[in-house]
């Protein structure tokens, strides 16, 4: 019987390699992480967007401008 792997188990293991191997590992792992899911289409088509998701009932910008007063850099 296969057992499946965790980050979790790997994690020793990746700690015992130098840090560019590190690096080189995550790279590889981005990688096929990408290459191996489903793409935009497939999850969309899967999960396609719900009718108010893209909604705009209001106007764009309306709701970006309120509440970003605190954040005002001084000048």
């Amino acid at each position: 019987m296969s057992q499946t792997l965790t980050a979790q188990d790997l994690l020793p293991l990746v700690q015992k390699l130098s840090r560019d191997e590190q690096v080189r590992l995550a790279k590889l792992a981005l990688r096929a992480a990408a290459q191996s899911g489903s793409s935009d289409a497939v999850a969309y088509g899967t999960a396609p967007p719900s009718v108010d998701e893209f909604s705009s009932q209001e106007e764009p910008l309306a709701w970006d401008a309120e509440g970003w007063e605190e954040f005002d850099a001084p000048r």
